[in-house]
């Protein structure tokens, strides 16, 4: 799988070049499937938020909102009822899965129980485009700042990536460079904190960044 992993999305020039060289093809040529269940794993978050998502209403402009060939739904909590035999396909088909924020947490969880996170190594030519927890959810550790979910054990994610994440750099008071120092030092390992502007390409296990913007890399 490749991996677009941002902190707001597709928001500027670069990114999005980075984007279509992982697709290898245009944007309106490529088909994707977004998923919003971070969202329903975080206090701020709810239908409203998801209804934006899926309708790629303005405040998505720089996901679902990019102009894709078509937009489908993938809703992982309800994977495990529907059975393997009919969403692998769907997922398979797609040429990006649009993960958003959220709880990175609640969706580690509900990636293990629907099966996606045990799909990932098959899917080769497959762009994971993540924005925030989607982005964070590939790390080894999340941080415990950023779990909001109640029934979190801990703050672990996937382990798919060697680094951490620290999102929204600067976008609201308790992101600020202070507080991505302490965030990192907490962490023991790797890590990234990256503003809406950066993004990081994850290809054969090469990480590179991308970015309009501010960022820095501890350990």
């Amino acid at each position: 799988m490749k991996l677009l992993l941002t902190s707001g999305g597709v928001t500027n020039a670069s990114i999005e070049s980075a984007l279509v060289e992982l697709l290898g093809k245009p944007i309106a040529d490529s088909h994707a499937l977004c998923v919003p269940t971070a969202q329903w794993g975080h206090p701020l978050c709810g239908p409203a938020s998801v209804r934006g998502l899926i309708a790629a209403d303005p405040r998505f402009r720089h996901l679902t909102g990019l102009g894709w060939a078509s937009l489908g739904v993938l809703e992982l909590t309800a994977l495990p009822t529907v059975g393997a035999d009919r969403w692998v396909p769907w997922v398979r088909e797609a040429d990006a899965l649009l993960v958003d924020g959220g709880d990175a947490t609640y969706l580690c969880h509900w990636m293990r129980e629907s099966g996606l996170a045990a799909l990932l190594p098959s899917l080769s030519d497959t762009v994971w485009v993540g924005v925030s927890a989607g982005s964070m959810v590939m790390a080894p550790r999340i941080g415990e700042c950023f779990v909001e979910w109640p029934s979190a054990p801990d703050d672990s994610g996937l382990g798919v990536v060697d680094f951490s994440i620290f999102p929204h750099l600067g976008a609201f008071p308790q992101n600020s460079p202070a507080d991505a120092e302490r965030w990192a030092a907490g962490i023991g390992g790797p890590a990234y904190a990256i503003d809406e502007q950066t993004a990081i390409t994850v290809v054969d296990g090469r990480a590179d960044v991308v970015s309009e913007g501010d960022w820095t890399r501890f350990g």
